[in-house]
């Protein structure tokens, strides 16, 4: 593997992504150029699975799962969930709730002390 593709992998692995071979690189992939060559691409996930892979970053950040945190680590939890754009996915105030295992009303008012 190219070492622009080494130095990139945590990257493309954090982000549920894949390197692909300069070869199989399609018009849907990102391609990693060096010096002027194609020496592979990046192909992104499917926007299905993306809030799963987003709780996963912020469970992994803050060593936990988002159930067993206590309150101000939830609170903490929801605002990283809103820097990293979780919130405009469709349901996922009711999906993210269900997985801390809270109130969507609870999600909401965390949402709104951030927001004021």
């Amino acid at each position: 593997m190219h070492p622009l593709a080494v130095a990139l992998q945590p990257l493309v692995d954090a982000t549920g992504a894949e390197i692909v071979r300069a070869s199989d690189v399609t018009g849907s992939d990102v391609a990693l150029i060096w010096n002027g060559d194609v020496v592979a691409g990046v192909r992104l996930p499917p926007v299905h699975g993306s809030l799963e892979r987003i709780i996963t970053v912020v469970e992994n950040e803050l060593g936990e799962q988002l159930p067993m945190l206590a309150r101000p680590a939830k609170q903490q939890a929801i605002r990283r969930l809103d820097e990293l754009g979780a919130f405009v996915l469709r349901r996922a105030v009711e999906d993210i709730a269900e997985a801390m295992g809270m109130s969507r009303i609870t999600v909401y008012s965390y949402l709104n002390a951030l927001h004021r």
